[in-house]
């Protein structure tokens, strides 16, 4: 199978590129110095050229803050951009799989949130993750969306790194603990997504690693793992304002994951564990 993988630049899409070469894969890793998937001409030029079997598309902007102000890119980014693959996808007969986030709900009550409960983003970013499943949806008959939380891996910028950062300089830190979900380590989702788009089983699906936790507990157990002496004093999402809403609840059900025969992650404890072992390695 020919991939191609956007987002060749960040997190995921790196691991994504990774794991399909791993696999046995012709991959095409591509980021934004490679194609600018705004344009949408330079869009079908480039992929007509490749003529991959499959896109995995992980590349969207991502500056969840930043989005509030900064809507047209945001919007481009992930709806236009969007757009632009599905349509040549389709033209070709191209497997889709798009990566979608759980702030497209509205993160209200404490229940596992499934795959048909009707989205509701709170937040700008949200709101173009949305609208670019239902470009997905509107334009294939056959697609794979996958929503995932809270990722974080060797390539790019994420809250582990950043807590090992603060555990530097400081002994205290204040983390929100009124936020649940689950931190989900690339390399393991890469592995499922990789597995996936050479199926057929097509849909809605969710995936991160098992287990849920707060930002509090996350941040506490990094810094256990990392033998920290860091303290976390858990505040309130009140406490700690930004300009995009975060969702309080992003429990994401997988049990649709496992109805179709795909094998569940590891826990989140257990992604973390090989996650700062690599960054050690990756230091020397």
């Amino acid at each position: 199978m020919k991939l191609l993988v956007t987002g060749f630049g960040g997190q995921l899409g790196y691991d994504v590129a990774w794991q399909g070469v791993q696999q046995g894969l012709d991959v095409h890793g591509i980021g934004r110095r490679d194609l600018d998937i705004t344009k949408e001409q330079e869009v079908y030029q480039y992929i007509r050229q490749v003529k991959p079997d499959a896109i995995i598309h992980c590349a969207a902007y991502t500056a969840v803050d930043q989005a509030e102000s900064d809507k047209e890119t945001c919007w481009n980014v992930n709806v236009e951009g969007t757009k632009y693959l599905v349509n040549v996808a389709k033209e070709f007969n191209m497997k889709f799989m798009y990566v979608s986030s759980d702030y497209v709900f509205d993160g209200k009550g404490e229940k596992k949130i499934v795959e048909t409960d009707p989205p509701c983003p709170k937040s700008y970013y949200g709101l173009t993750k949305y609208e670019g499943e239902k470009a997905v949806q509107s334009m294939l008959q056959e697609y794979f969306i996958v929503r995932t939380s809270w990722v974080f891996g060797i390539n790019g910028n994420n809250f582990t790194k950043k807590m090992l950062h603060l555990a530097k300089s400081r002994e205290e830190v204040e983390i929100v603990g009124d936020q649940i979900g689950s931190p989900t380590y690339t390399h393991d989702l890469a592995k499922l997504l990789i597995s996936m788009v050479q199926t057929d089983k097509y849909g809605i699906y969710h995936a991160t690693n098992e287990g849920f936790c707060s930002w509090a507990e996350f941040a506490e157990e990094i810094f256990k793992q990392a033998n920290c002496n860091v303290q976390v004093r858990v505040v309130s999402s009140e406490d700690y304002p930004v300009n995009a809403v975060r969702p309080k609840n992003a429990r994401l059900s997988k049990e649709k994951l496992k109805s179709n025969g795909f094998k569940s992650l590891p826990t989140w404890q257990d992604a973390l564990e090989r996650y700062l072992s690599m960054l050690v390695k990756k230091e020397k």
